[in-house]
């Protein structure tokens, strides 16, 4: 009786857990959907300004999904005069890193 007893706590312990995990990635999901919005919005609004953008780096927020996700907007000069490289780096309220896109914006 002890013995299935010990089995049964076990096999619950090892169903929290797993659950848990299960939660927390789905959280997790659901901030890098997030952000993945956040990065995507500021980049296509870059495209529709038609500016070349100054090399530098700055930063933003995002107010998504009920989170503010603050941004780093990074840009580099390339090899060819005529594009910048720009990064957006997105990071959760806590700081940790969630997502970074780039792309290669043309001088108009």
């Amino acid at each position: 009786m002890l013995v299935a007893l010990a089995i049964v706590a076990v096999t619950l312990t090892a169903g929290l857990k797993a659950s848990a995990a299960l939660a927390g990635n789905t959280q997790r999901l659901g901030d890098t959907l997030a952000a993945q919005w956040c990065a995507d919005n500021l980049l296509t609004n870059l495209r529709l300004q038609r500016q070349f953008p100054p090399v530098g780096d700055s930063d933003q927020s995002c107010d998504q999904a009920g989170q503010t996700f603050p941004i780093k907007l990074v840009v580099r000069p390339t090899p060819n005069p005529g594009f910048r490289r720009v990064d957006v780096r997105v990071t959760d309220p806590a700081g940790q890193p969630l997502l970074q896109l780039s792309t290669l914006l043309p001088r108009n």
